[in-house]
């Protein structure tokens, strides 16, 4: 495991899995609150390389682009002396280059600073563009791959901001959702002002939070204002999403036009990741949390669920995990799925321990311990 020092994870269920996986090549990004740790899977081995990258950086987001003719990783970093930047590689990490002028910035007439990079999404049907979800909560967009971004004027100047309050964690766009059918549809979540989406290339935005409770508001049924943690879309219905809630687990069969509640069965509808399958239609992940006053996991058990009807039953998902008291927090960005067959499924959390499953989730095992807080984690199939 990749505990106080980086090594090779390596067993027999290695080799019982390693025929089923072939040599696909799988990269995992893990990002912590002190630098990024890249691992390598070939046929059933992990490798990790010998020291973080971003040494001492909080890498609030990461990105596997797969799109080119070679994959690039994005990776959002942060440093108290020196501020939040993006790098980008294109030999697997480790080599990192950050553009002699800031990515993304704020324009002077904005009067805004950028305070981190929260999200960084390569477009589902446009090759070259990526966008980035920032605090203060605003979109940018890149048409180079995440070299330069440019600020999404009509987000930034929507009606309602001033009326947007921050969460706990601040005031952050961290979720981008783009469709593989129509470029110009782009959905976004914001804490704590909720979902928005486009269907006209960012033109313009209308709030889609229709059914997603603000139970710490007067009225709990506000057009915005919903502290959404997370949004995923599902693998064979785009029309489909689901949410995490700060309370409440959701669902979406019309692009956030309306939510319906699909919480019944889980010990806790408190969390802050969702993630879904990457190829099987009505299966999503999440990590429920005791409450927003408790924030360890529900129980105090470490139990991913997954639903393979789209949120009417929920499994829990517990073999190869601990089993005793368990307190690792798993943040909106730290679970994730990669695109192999079957699919990986991974989250991090804030005891520094890092889990993985090769099968869709049914069984796990330990990737690493004692890393700093896992912010972010990332996977995908590079070769």
């Amino acid at each position: 495991m990749l505990g106080c020092k980086l090594a090779d994870v390596c067993d027999k269920d290695v080799e019982d899995t390693a025929e089923v996986i072939g040599m696909t090549e799988v990269l995992l990004a893990v990002g912590t609150r002190k630098g990024l740790f890249i691992g390598r899977r070939r046929g059933g081995s992990w490798e990790f390389d010998a020291s973080p990258y971003f040494n001492a950086q909080a890498i609030y987001s990461v990105a596997v682009d797969t799109r080119g003719e070679r994959p690039r990783l994005l990776a959002g970093g942060d440093t108290a002396h020196w501020g939040p930047s993006v790098f980008h590689s294109d030999d697997l990490g480790r080599t990192w280059t950050e553009p002699a002028a800031p990515a993304v910035r704020f324009p002077k007439d904005t009067q805004a600073s950028l305070e981190r990079v929260w999200q960084l999404h390569p477009a589902a049907a446009e090759p070259d563009v990526v966008y980035a979800g920032t605090e203060p909560a605003a979109l940018y967009r890149s048409e180079n791959r995440g070299e330069s971004f440019e600020l999404v004027r009509p987000l930034w100047e929507h009606p309602t901001r001033s009326k947007w309050v921050p969460g706990g964690g601040g005031e952050g766009l961290h979720t981008v959702l783009t469709d593989t059918r129509d470029p110009r549809s782009v959905t976004v979540a914001v804490s704590t002002a909720g979902v928005f989406r486009t269907s006209d290339g960012g033109e313009s935005w209308a709030p889609a939070n229709s059914g997603v409770s603000a139970v710490f508001l007067p009225d709990p049924n506000p057009e915005f204002g919903q502290c959404v943690h997370k949004v995923a879309r599902d693998a064979a219905d785009p029309d489909r999403l689901y949410l995490q809630n700060h309370w409440g687990v959701y669902r979406s069969d019309d692009r956030g036009g309306r939510w319906k509640d699909i919480g019944a069965g889980l010990p806790s509808t408190f969390g802050f990741a969702v993630a879904a399958h990457p190829a099987r239609g009505n299966t999503a992940y999440v990590f429920p949390i005791n409450a927003d006053a408790d924030r360890v996991p529900a129980d105090r058990r470490c139990r991913v669920f997954r639903t393979s009807d789209a949120g009417e039953s929920w499994e829990p998902l517990t073999a190869g995990l601990p089993q005793e008291d368990h307190y690792g927090t798993v943040l909106r960005d730290a679970l994730c799925t990669d695109d192999a067959d079957p699919a990986g499924v991974y989250f991090g959390n804030r005891n520094g321990e890092v889990f993985a499953s090769a099968d869709d989730g049914d069984s796990w095992r330990q990737l690493a311990s004692h890393l700093p807080d896992v912010l972010c984690v990332r996977a995908a199939v590079v070769g």
